[in-house]
């Protein structure tokens, strides 16, 4: 089952660096989700200024229940950057699975 993953990050003056601080960890991540076939695509939201905020995902699992677990373990979650998340049921066209 496909998801669009959309995590906004705060708004607060420290939201900035604690992005910083997991965004290494996030991109491993990622990246190792692009060769499981988990992680379909990916990338920064940006704002007005260009500057991030928030990202967008698109993804794979089993289950919503599947995601979830695997989404408390993404560091933009455990770290705080992503303070809102709006996750929405997805199929990409031409996909039978």
């Amino acid at each position: 089952m496909q998801f669009v993953i959309i995590g906004r990050d705060g708004t607060d003056e420290d939201a900035l660096e604690r992005r910083m601080a997991a965004r290494e960890g996030h991109i491993a991540a990622f990246k190792e989700g692009m060769e499981n076939g988990q992680n379909i695509i990916g990338g920064a939201l940006l704002n007005d200024n260009n500057e991030m905020a928030g990202s967008m995902m698109v993804v794979e699992f089993e289950s919503r229940e599947a995601l979830d677990v695997w989404l408390k373990t993404d560091p933009y979650v455990s770290g705080g950057v992503w303070q809102d998340i709006e996750i929405i049921p997805f199929k990409m066209a031409g996909k039978t699975k």
